[in-house]
């Protein structure tokens, strides 16, 4: 069983880039495998923040956004903004954690009368 290398924040050879810095050179992996590891160390005793690392060459051009693929990407990015409760395009991302809009939330529901 073979290992990855690891290298350090900040200290990975040339010719290796992370996903992001891939996509800001306009590439992306293209079914490459990881060939090596960059470690974060962080405070604490936690454990270090991972970054896989790919081979720039034999990243390949990110595929060109098609109408099906945009249409596709507003709908899910309307239904993230459309609160469940009131059924409003609030323009913002509904919090997972809320479940519902900021102002939904921040209402008080009325008790039923039965349960008074």
């Amino acid at each position: 069983m073979a290992t990855l290398p690891v290298y350090p924040w900040h200290l990975a050879p040339d010719g290796l880039a992370t996903r992001r810095q891939l996509r800001a050179l306009g590439l992306r992996p293209g079914g490459q495998d990881v060939v090596a590891e960059l470690h974060r160390p962080r405070r604490r005793g936690r454990a270090p923040l991972v970054a896989c690392l790919y081979r720039i060459e034999h990243a390949r051009p990110v595929r060109p956004m098609t109408p099906g693929r945009a249409a596709a990407l507003a709908a899910a990015m309307r239904a993230r903004r459309t609160c469940p409760n009131c059924r409003i395009d609030v323009g913002y991302c509904i919090p997972r954690s809320l479940g519902m809009c900021v102002p939904c939330h921040d209402t008080p529901t009325p008790v039923p009368a039965s349960f008074r």
